[in-house]
């Protein structure tokens, strides 16, 4: 990275780190075997993948054969979510999701609709929390799935998963969550929540891009069945179709073995960062956080700051490396859908950024990070 950068966009993609590319290494050079080939090379390559199923197993408390690999987080939802709607059709064609998703969640959604499926968008609290009576006032007999993120990309709020879960199984609807940005973050046992099936990705926590994986429950409470969405092989079992990326795959499980790990050390790091950033931006006239500031991620904080355009406090931090958005759908000026159903204004959603520390990010970079803002806050005022 560029000399004096400060990297603090990490809800956006992190670092690959050394340790995980070493042991990707050997399956980009001489271990280059396809894990589908029936030969001693080939075994190899599987044996590294069940290796894969293994560690991600661990994390979430799933069985290693309930992973399916795919491209990334963006792939395991449209997975998801249009494998249950096709499976299940015929039990019912109603699915809920919160307003504050994911565009990839809610471009799925937007797809189905146009399809003839019912899709409720719950609204969500100031605080980014939905209401759980929503929820069971928009459930009914033909719902089949309820969609909810773990963690919020933009905010770092999380959701009261469990609780969620209960309500959609008692009503015989499958329970499917994005845990994208919670994935290796927070402690997720999918048997504990009860969670049917879970996107998660290589990229947020310190491994390769272009792979991640959905969980897929095959055991009690729910069996899920879905309808695959790319053929050509029947590869995991037909869930999949296509070529494993497995020197991907092997970075996967290598950066999910590194997470849970090192989980309680870089939540504490991350929490102790974010408590001198705020307390030091919070001095700043009318700043205050966006979103609930007791369930959310440690590493995760959304600024508003009161009459701040963040484009324009954005150009004088050019070597500091944050957010205005979902780094999805940066190439759009439209403002935050998220803040937006929190109850922001069009003008206030504009005045944010959110900062996304990291297990290398230190006291010193923070301090420089919060005298420029200061100093460019200043110059904007004046002008």
């Amino acid at each position: 990275m560029e000399d004096n950068i400060i990297y603090l966009d990490h809800n956006s993609t992190t670092p690959l780190d050394p340790r995980v590319l070493e042991k990707m290494m050997p399956f980009l050079t001489d271990q280059f075997a396809n894990a589908s080939s029936n030969h001693k090379f080939g075994h190899e390559a599987s044996q590294a993948v069940k290796k894969t199923n293994n560690q991600i197993a661990e994390l979430i408390g799933c069985q290693p054969n309930e992973i399916v690999y795919t491209s990334g987080a963006t792939e395991s939802i449209n997975l998801a979510i249009k494998g249950v709607a096709e499976q299940y059709q015929e039990k019912g064609n109603h699915i809920i999701t919160v307003l504050t998703e994911h565009k990839a969640v809610l471009d799925v959604c937007g797809h189905l609709e146009s399809k003839g499926l019912n899709v409720t968008y719950l609204p969500v609290q100031p605080d980014g929390l939905i209401r759980l009576e929503d929820l069971q006032n928009a459930i009914n007999p033909e719902t089949i799935l309820v969609s909810v993120m773990v963690a919020n990309n933009e905010t770092g709020v999380i959701q009261p998963i469990k609780e969620i879960v209960d309500i959609t199984h008692q009503a015989g609807a499958l329970f499917f969550t994005d845990a994208t940005q919670a994935f290796g973050k927070i402690p997720l046992d999918v048997d504990d929540l009860g969670i049917d099936l879970m996107a998660f990705s290589g990229h947020k926590i310190y491994g390769p891009k272009g792979v991640g994986g959905l969980f897929v429950r095959s055991r009690r409470p729910n069996r899920v069945k879905l309808e695959s969405q790319i053929h050509g092989g029947g590869h995991q079992n037909g869930k999949r179709s296509g070529t494993l990326n497995v020197p991907g795959i092997v970075g996967l499980g290598a950066a999910t073995e590194l997470a849970g790990r090192e989980m309680e050390k870089d939540s504490k790091h991350a929490s102790e960062l974010r408590e001198f950033l705020e307390t030091e931006l919070l001095k700043i006239e009318g700043t205050k956080i966006n979103g609930n500031i007791k369930h959310r991620l440690p590493n995760t904080t959304n600024i508003y700051f009161h009459g701040i355009d963040s484009d324009a406090l954005m150009m004088g931090m050019e070597k500091i490396m944050v957010s205005n958005g979902s780094a999805c759908t940066s190439a759009s000026i439209e403002p935050s859908h998220v803040l937006l159903a929190m109850g922001l204004s069009e003008d206030e959603a504009f005045c944010c950024l959110r900062f996304g520390l990291g297990r290398h990010n230190n006291f010193a970079e923070l301090e420089m990070t919060i005298e420029i803002v200061n100093r460019q806050i200043i110059t904007l005022l004046v002008i």
